[in-house]
């Protein structure tokens, strides 16, 4: 037997949802709209990507200038260990691999264009766009 139709509020990730017309009929609950489930599935998802990427990169970790036009780079970090740099290619190629422990990174002998930049230190990874002209 139905119940008069009530309204649910529930709080899911800080958000307040509002669900109307439910319906209570032999101790099962009957949600009318269809749009809650698909924000539901939305939000955590989206809450699950936002921690991956938290515990990959770090914005303390990075280089200047960008775009490069005398052939070097320096990297900028919250500590002094060890960085390993790599650089590809837009095609996914690998351009440069080297380790330094300083902050200066020699890239005069890469050509003209767009890659992608890799800096790993410890823990940490920074991946970004470098233009070197």
């Amino acid at each position: 037997m139905l119940k008069h139709p009530e309204k649910l509020r529930m709080f899911f990730f800080g958000t307040l949802f509002e669900i109307k017309n439910l319906y209570i009929c032999n101790n099962q609950i009957e949600v009318m709209a269809k749009n809650y489930f698909i924000i539901t599935v939305f939000l955590m998802f989206s809450v699950l990507c936002f921690a991956q990427e938290g515990k990959q990169t770090s914005d303390g970790l990075g280089f200047y200038p960008n775009p490069v036009s005398n052939g070097k780079i320096y990297i900028t970090s919250k500590t002094s260990l060890d960085k390993e740099i790599s650089i590809f290619d837009v095609l996914g190629k690998k351009v440069l691999q080297t380790t330094i422990s300083s902050r200066e990174l020699n890239i005069a002998n890469i050509p003209p264009g767009v890659y992608i930049i890799k800096i790993t230190e410890g823990d940490t990874t920074a991946t970004r766009k470098l233009i070197v002209r």
